[in-house]
Formats: C-alpha cells, sequence, structure tokens
C-alpha cells in the first residue's frame, strides 16, 4: 500500500476524529487494509488525546475530578465530628431500628448503603409517607446546607429532623435518651460525657406533633427538657461523625479526565465512546449543566428553580428553599444555637443566609450527580423517572408552577440528548468508608 495513501488517511482522521464522520472513515478503510491499521488509527487517535480540549475546557474538567475535591474542613458546630468513638457509635445508630415509634425504621431504612444511601422511591417510607425523596448521603459533609430546601445546616441538625417527623422515624427525645442509657451508655459517655437522671421520665415526650407526647413534654421541668435535648443532640452528632466519613470514589469519568490531562493513551478502564465524549461536551458546553453542577461533588450545594412539576402525590404546597430557609436560621439545633459548638463568627453561611425572594419560591438543592445513573427516580419528589425524561426536561425549561424557573430551552438535538445521558452515566462509582462502615454492626445490642 503507498505510503502516500496511509499519510492522507491519517491526516484526514486527524481533522475528524472528533466527529462521526472518524467512524465512518475508520470503517472504509477497514475494508481495504484490515483490522491492523484500524487499531494503529485508534492507538494514533488516543495517543493524541491530550489535544482533543482547549486550556478553558481542560480546566473546566479538572475542576470536576474527584482528584479537585478539597480536604473535609471541620465542623464548627460538631466538636466530635472527628472523633472515632463518636463515628463508631454513630454507625451503631444509624442501623438501630430502635430510634423509632414503630421499632422498625432505621436511618438505612431510606439511607440504605447498597443503593447509594438512597432507596430508589419517588418519596419516602418511614413510619409513614414523606413528601420528598431521599437523598443520597455521600460526600454531603462537604455541603454547607442539608435537605433539599437546606432547612438544616449541618449533618447532626440533618440527623436529629426525621427522627421526630411523624412521617419517617417518629419517636421522641426521651424514647431516645432512655436507649441511650439503656444500650448505649458506655459508649455515649465515652464521648460526651454523663448521661442524665433518667428516673420519673416519661417513656415518650418531646416537642412533637403527637399531642400526648407533646403535653408529657411540657411536664417536664424546663432543666430537665435541656438535657434530654443535649443528648438528642449528641445523637445527631454522633451519626454526622458516621456520615462525614462516606465520600464517592472514581468514577470512569474520573480516570477519563486524569488520562486526558497526563497526555497519555487511554486503557480500557478510562476509555470513553465518541457518545460519551461528546456527552462531555455538551454537558460542560451547550447544555449549561455546569451552571448548578460544578465542582468535583457535581453539584454546587445552592438552590435552584428548574421548573420541576408537581408531584401527583403530594398534595401539600412545597415551596422549596423559600420556607427551608428560615426554618434554617430559626432552627433548634443550628450552628448558633446553644447546642451548637461553633463560637461567636463560625456560623457565617447560617447568619448571612437569604432568607426571602422570589429566586427561592420551589427552588431545591442539586444532589450530586455522581452515581445518578444508579438512584432513579429524579428530583425532589421522584417526578421523572429515567435519565432520558430529566434530559428532555431540561432541555424544554417549562415554566415553574410557582416561582420562577431558571431555565432556557437547549435545543438539543434527540442525538444529543442520548450523547447526553451516555456521559451521565460514565459518574457512576464507588461509595468509599472506613472497613465495615458500609455494613450494619455484626450483633444487635
Amino acid at each position: 500500500m503507498p505510503s502516500s495513501f496511509l499519510s492522507h488517511t491519517f491526516a484526514a482522521a486527524r481533522r475528524v476524529r472528533n466527529s462521526a464522520t472518524f467512524a465512518v472513515l475508520v470503517a472504509a478503510t477497514a475494508s481495504v487494509l484490515g483490522t491492523t491499521l484500524v487499531s494503529t488509527a485508534c492507538a494514533h487517535a488516543s495517543a493524541m488525546s491530550g489535544v482533543r480540549w482547549t486550556k478553558e475546557q481542560r480546566e473546566v474538567l479538572r475542576s470536576l475530578s474527584i482528584s479537585s475535591l478539597e480536604p473535609l474542613g471541620a465542623d464548627a458546630s460538631n466538636r466530635f465530628a472527628e472523633d472515632e468513638r463518636a463515628a463508631a457509635l454513630g454507625r451503631e445508630l444509624f442501623f438501630d431500628t430502635r430510634l423509632s415509634a414503630n421499632g422498625k425504621v432505621a436511618c438505612a431504612t431510606c439511607h440504605v448503603p447498597s443503593q447509594d444511601f438512597q432507596d430508589g422511591k419517588p418519596l419516602a417510607d418511614g413510619v409513614g409517607t414523606t413528601s420528598r425523596r431521599t437523598m443520597p448521603i455521600a460526600g454531603t459533609a462537604h455541603s454547607a446546607w442539608q435537605f433539599w430546601d437546606g432547612r438544616a445546616d449541618s449533618q447532626w441538625a440533618q440527623a436529629l429532623g426525621p427522627l421526630e417527623s411523624a412521617a419517617e422515624h417518629g419517636g421522641s427525645r426521651t424514647q431516645y435518651a432512655h436507649l441511650m442509657a439503656g444500650q448505649y451508655a458506655r459508649e455515649y459517655e465515652a464521648v460526651f460525657g454523663p448521661l442524665p437522671d433518667m428516673d420519673g421520665l416519661p417513656r415518650r415526650a418531646g416537642p412533637v406533633a403527637d399531642t400526648s407526647v407533646h403535653a408529657a413534654w411540657k411536664r417536664i421541668p424546663a432543666g430537665r427538657q435541656d438535657a434530654i435535648s443535649r443528648v438528642y443532640a449528641n445523637i445527631g452528632k454522633a451519626i454526622a461523625a458516621y456520615e462525614r466519613r462516606i465520600e464517592y470514589g472514581p468514577s470512569r469519568f474520573d480516570r477519563y479526565v486524569e488520562a486526558e490531562l497526563a497526555g497519555r493513551p487511554h486503557s480500557e478502564s478510562d476509555a470513553f465512546t465518541p457518545e460519551e465524549e461528546a456527552g462531555l461536551r455538551i454537558f460542560i458546553g451547550k447544555g449549561s449543566c455546569t451552571n448548578c453542577h460544578n465542582g468535583a461533588l457535581l453539584t454546587d450545594g445552592h438552590f435552584h428553580n428548574t421548573g420541576v412539576p408537581v408531584s401527583a402525590l403530594v398534595a401539600a404546597v412545597d415551596s422549596g428553599r423559600a420556607t427551608g430557609a428560615r426554618q434554617a436560621v430559626a432552627g433548634e439545633f443550628s450552628c448558633t444555637s446553644r447546642y451548637s459548638d461553633a463560637k461567636s463568627g463560625e456560623c457565617e453561611e447560617l447568619e448571612f443566609a437569604v432568607t426571602g425572594g422570589e429566586e427561592l419560591v420551589r427552588a431545591y438543592k442539586p444532589p450530586s450527580l455522581r452515581n445518578v445513573a444508579e438512584r432513579a427516580p429524579y428530583m425532589h419528589a421522584g417526578q421523572l423517572a429515567t435519565l432520558e425524561q430529566v434530559v428532555v426536561h431540561y432541555d424544554a425549561a417549562p415554566a415553574a408552577p410557582s416561582g420562577r424557573t431558571e431555565l432556557k430551552p437547549l435545543k438539543l438535538s434527540v442525538a444529543e440528548q442520548r450523547e447526553l445521558v451516555a456521559f451521565l452515566r460514565t459518574l457512576s462509582g464507588p461509595v468509599v468508608a472506613p472497613a465495615g462502615y458500609l455494613q450494619p454492626p455484626s450483633t444487635q445490642r
């Protein structure tokens, strides 16, 4: 075969290697030269992968890689966050179904470790059915706000909300304090100090919706209420110490970026198909996905109205961040509360939180897109069943049921929508934690 033919073939391949024409060219060349030349052409294109992206695009890719995730900073509101004993206790509590009214619901009931710490349901089921989708836990310690509406400003404050929710765990503060005294006294006191005197305290009392349980709480003297509430806060701090050790590991996307930035040929474990690479280009370009899904965790941690439809499964009005911001500021267990370990000036996120404005109406926090393909359905109440439906929604940019959507029509072709979904599937990777932390304790007390 003349060398000039090979030269022209490779020159053409270089010009079009990022287009659909490349596949046609390779197929045509294969019919003439055989599979050996095809392999050579693919290896040649891979070797030149370092020039596929502009300098600006390469910086965006670097910023999205898990390797760019900053080390987890201290939680000023929880001085036990780094205590391994607190984390071990938190793991026990996370899987303990006795932290519920019916003895059947644990944190792990909805936050299932084998399912990316969520449950795959449109609405979470505890002792009742909630009005929101279960959010994943991995990496949430990096976020200033918890829940879809950000109504908690720490992991430990978030952990406490479901425990007293009538639809989730349905329990009460004295119930949990009695459990700590009866089953976890040694572990608790090793971390937090002596438990309060529990003599004479009712088994079920707390500031909850149940009128009889609430009435029992009001009969407890204020000083004893405070002591019980401090035990309750410490339960949240122990669970948070456990949860902050749960992170995302590298996905194929991260390995792809590492190879691209290093300018080395791709292997089977880090290669992208042409469709996946085209989807990545849409993600950081035409799709404007990085407006909200940026950084190493692929979320900005803020709140956005994206015109998500009202769930047919939820009767109550859901205003999103418009309600959540006010709840966070007024929270009994917020960073500025007496149960927080933060000093003055260490709660800036809360102190400077925006609590009003139309932009907060039906605005929700975007979860990390890491492992997104593994946790359908999507949106805050599971309104969209598949990734394909999610992409169609963002492409169409419908008007919001209330408030004002941030979306603009993307005008993606059917092929581009398919490419974007293909890229999103490359974001799947492991959830990582200390040894044994992804499994329940071997014995029940």
